[in-house]
């Protein structure tokens, strides 16, 4: 079994509640896979049922909650469904909310959101699980951009300038085809967003050269 991450310095050791959680959540991970870090929901929120455990791991992030009696359950998404995600720190415990795309490529369709709620975490674990999300969200946020870009070219039949800062291939046509289009269609990327003024310089550049 892979070996536990190091708790930031407010965790007390698991406890036999705790514990379990963490022997559920290991046994969920598939090869490949390890735990960054975790956060445990404090005993006082958990009167009703056996605490959660929240992990963030190598390739998703996953809360097992684990049955009275016994058995728990799951909930789990890819990091590169991931939406948004919220922490408010209390005076004794935190809350984490998640929210994720509903699409299963790259998160590039919009689609009602899933929404993760988990109240009661310990504070400074839930901070580390909560930049830990933060480090994915902002990596696939990228990783969707250079999508856009790809699939628009391959769609428009757009100018490819190999690499240009950032390692991204950049697109600037219009369906037409002409220079006109082109130029039209790389300004309205650049007002997007999808392209920075120095990839679309270096578009228009090319564009008038081919003139």
């Amino acid at each position: 079994m892979e070996a536990r991450p190091t708790p930031p310095a407010d965790a007390a050791p698991p406890d036999e509640g705790a514990s379990g959680a963490l022997d559920a959540l290991y046994s969920l991970l598939i090869p490949g896979e390890s735990v960054e870090t975790y956060a445990i929901q404090r005993r006082l929120f958990a009167l009703s049922h056996r605490r959660v455990i929240v992990a963030a791991t190598s390739g998703r992030l996953i809360a097992v909650a684990r049955g009275l009696i016994s058995g728990f359950t799951v909930q789990d998404l890819r990091w590169q469904d991931l939406r948004d995600v919220q922490l408010q720190v209390g005076i004794v415990a935190a809350t984490l909310a998640v929210s994720a795309h509903a699409s299963t490529d790259l998160a590039m369709a919009e689609s009602a959101p899933r929404a993760l709620r988990f109240t009661g975490l310990r504070k400074r674990q839930a901070q580390e699980v909560y930049r830990t999300c933060q480090a994915q969200e902002q990596a696939w946020r990228e990783k969707r951009r250079v999508r856009e870009l790809e699939e628009m070219r391959a769609r428009s039949g757009g100018v490819h300038l190999g690499t240009v800062p950032g390692g991204m291939a950049a697109a600037g046509a219009g369906e037409a085809g002409t220079p006109e289009a082109r130029l039209q269609r790389a300004s309205s990327m650049r007002q997007q967003g999808l392209l920075t003024d120095a990839e679309f310089e270096q578009i228009k550049a090319r564009i008038l050269a081919d003139l």
